[in-house]
């Protein structure tokens, strides 16, 4: 393993191990690689990502031929309600984490009995980072996806009631586009949000981090390629 960088702080150079080093680095491209694998999936084996984007599409050419338009309007307010829910949940929980990191001593017992080994605190307050920075980052994905949510809605009451005004489809695909986006957004948080999870196993050690890291990858790579609500979403519909 390469030597740390000497800007790097004595007391965490001394704490960090080549096994906690490595496991890291896995949750990292696992989240990552995760990630890139379900907004750009393999041809011919769309994820549920994917699908979704074109459903959405649907929606808004089929939005174009409504002239009461409460559906659509509940709809969207559903989707920033559920995306507040998320981003308020993240952020009390990103509160939770740095409390934690400030006090580890109630940690420490518990977690020294998981892992049967004597760990000084500072390496308890490192392995609770990672948490604390996937649930920041799951934060500002959800907030952006709420605001994305309201500029889809503001997008789409300036779509014409007139479906044959040539105004009225080029709207209607853009606030499919912002919907996409703001709902591409909230997947990267719920993802960050999952992963933030796996990254407490860290507590119990290097090993059980890797663990948690791979059982979450699977898991949600099952949901994106191989779900019930995927094979229903790549059916085709009858010509």
């Amino acid at each position: 393993m390469p030597p740390l960088p000497d800007f790097l702080p004595p007391a965490l150079v001394a704490t960090l191990r080549p096994g906690d080093a490595a496991a890291l680095a896995l949750l990292g491209l696992l989240w990552l690689g995760l990630g890139r694998l379900a907004e750009h999936p393999p041809v011919g084996h769309p994820s549920v990502t994917v699908l979704m984007a074109e459903v959405r599409r649907a929606w808004l050419r089929e939005f174009l031929r409504r002239s009461n338009r409460i559906f659509d309007a509940q709809i969207v307010a559903s989707l920033r309600q559920g995306t507040a829910f998320f981003a308020s949940t993240a952020l009390l929980a990103v509160g939770g984490v740095l409390a934690l990191i400030g006090n580890v001593a109630p940690l420490a017992g518990l977690a020294e009995e998981i892992a049967r080994e004597e760990v000084p605190p500072i390496l308890w307050q490192i392995r609770l980072v990672p948490a604390a920075l996937l649930l920041t980052h799951a934060f500002l994905k959800f907030a952006w996806a709420n605001r994305v949510f309201g500029h889809a809605s503001v997008m789409m009451a300036a779509v014409p009631e007139d479906a044959g005004d040539p105004a009225a489809l080029p709207r209607a695909a853009r606030a499919a586009e912002l919907m996409n986006r703001a709902a591409l957004n909230f997947s990267r948080g719920l993802r960050s949000l999952y992963f933030a999870l796996a990254s407490l196993a860290w507590v119990g050690g290097p090993l059980a981090l890797a663990l948690g890291a791979g059982l979450v990858t699977l898991f949600l790579a099952r949901r994106e390629f191989a779900s019930v609500p995927r094979d229903v979403l790549a059916r085709r519909d009858p010509d």
